[in-house]
């Protein structure tokens, strides 16, 4: 049996650097549309001893509507350690139980408000992007969103809506570089006092990279105006206002990083990638320490199959940011994997694992297994796509999954039984 690739797309390029403009090199007339598309990769070998040869894993994960304690209504403040609001909206995060959903953004204050479970179309970050509906972005960008079929996402938020409480949640926010406080939820009902109060953002040691640019503080009154005028239309929906609020901005402040990461962000939802990475690349040459860029520009590069592009990129986004990002291990170690290097597919794909603990990428845990495969660890293949199935049970590729397995199973019964034949020595 011959198991055919099903790598999707969804990561970016290093190349991408390369393309230093002038102000005004990204802006076009027009603007708003679908993200770009998805592309494949590449299988292993067969050998004569060894089940038949596994293929690169799907991104794919959706989570379905979340109906949990709906009615709730919560507000309240983020500030950074030093007192002052973040210059970027920030995502607060509701973690259940160990499940993590985003439910708001913060405005341009650092204030936040919402009903728990209305918020379908708010992600995380771009740990949760996948082409499905379009959503606002931590950078206020509309973007694809990701869901999850983990069957026990589903159990808890049905636990939760017949208590009508939050028992064993938390609310924090998310910023990429930062440590969040901590809020705790349990007991919080309906008609309780909505207001949480203030969260405070903590800068961590030892990270360099940064969602914040340094650009975004020092931008001039006319250019940050303009910027914050476009994160509000995009939360309206309003794509082309404010794509001409952002090209105020660049024309206005050149080095302004987070507007060039937006107007990129508008390109490659058009599919106009050549003007996306050019972007992009405008955004790090303003700010090399600016991390989003490297992401969106991995995904790219995953579409077009460019391995080598996807492992520098993802491989410096990481020494920039070890912890935050267990994405760009996932595909470092896909590229890895591509480029037949698999101890650092499998290093990669570890780390991965171990930052993922809201498991937003089942599929981890299947290239996990395909690593192993190819290490001639038969045993731990198996478990690790035993694992997928048990994060992703009605995963498109589920089905042949379980061939996978049982093929796994039946190639170590009989070399278990190869062995227990032999003659003692």
């Amino acid at each position: 049996m011959t198991w055919k690739s099903t790598l999707r797309a969804a990561i970016g390029v290093a190349a991408g650097m390369a393309f230093l403009l002038q102000p005004g090199q990204c802006q076009k007339p027009g603007g708003g549309g679908a993200g770009p598309g998805a592309g494949a990769g590449g299988g292993g070998t067969t050998g004569k001893t060894s089940p038949s040869t596994m293929p690169n894993p799907t991104t794919g994960t959706t989570y379905p509507a979340d109906t949990t304690n709906r009615g709730i209504f919560l507000s309240g403040k983020v500030q950074m350690d030093d007192g002052t609001p973040p210059p970027e909206s920030v995502v607060i995060e509701r973690n259940c139980n160990g499940y993590a959903r985003a439910e708001g953004y913060t405005d341009s204050k650092g204030n936040f408000s919402f009903q728990l479970g209305q918020t379908n179309s708010v992600t995380q970050d771009a740990s949760y992007d996948e082409p499905s509906s379009n959503v606002t972005s931590q950078t206020g960008v509309m973007r694809p969103s990701t869901a999850s079929t983990s069957q026990s996402l589903s159990n808890v938020s049905r636990r939760n809506s017949s208590q009508q409480d939050l028992a064993g949640c938390e609310m924090r926010a998310v910023l990429a570089g930062f440590r969040s406080d901590v809020i705790n939820l349990s007991g919080h009902r309906m008609f309780d006092n909505p207001d949480v109060g203030t969260i405070i953002l903590h800068r961590m040691a030892n990270v360099e990279g940064t969602t914040i640019s340094a650009t975004t503080l020092q931008a001039p009154k006319d250019a940050r105006k303009a910027y914050d005028k476009a994160r509000e239309a995009l939360r309206k929906g309003k794509t082309n206002d404010a794509e001409r609020e952002l090209d105020k901005a660049v024309a206005a402040y050149p080095q302004f990083a987070a507007a060039w990461n937006s107007l990129g962000e508008i390109h490659e939802q058009s599919g106009e990638v050549a003007d996306a990475r050019r972007c992009y690349g405008q955004a790090l040459a303003s700010d090399p320490k600016l991390v989003t860029p490297y992401l969106h520009l991995a995904r790219l590069s995953v579409a077009e199959k460019n391995w080598q592009d996807v492992g520098a990129t993802t491989g410096r986004l990481i020494k920039l940011d070890p912890y935050d990002f267990p994405e760009a291990y996932f595909y470092n170690a896909v590229a890895g994997y591509n480029l037949h290097k698999y101890d650092e597919a499998l290093a990669s794909a570890l780390e991965a694992q171990k930052l993922d603990t809201a498991h937003k990428f089942p599929k981890v845990e299947q290239l996990l297994g395909m690593a192993l495969y190819q290490k001639k660890d038969y045993a731990g293949a198996a478990e690790q796509m035993r694992k997928y199935l048990l994060l992703a049970p009605d995963a498109p590729d589920a089905g042949q999954v379980k061939q996978q397995i049982a093929e796994l199973e039946r190639f170590l019964g009989k070399e278990a039984k190869a062995k227990a034949d032999q003659p003692p020595q």
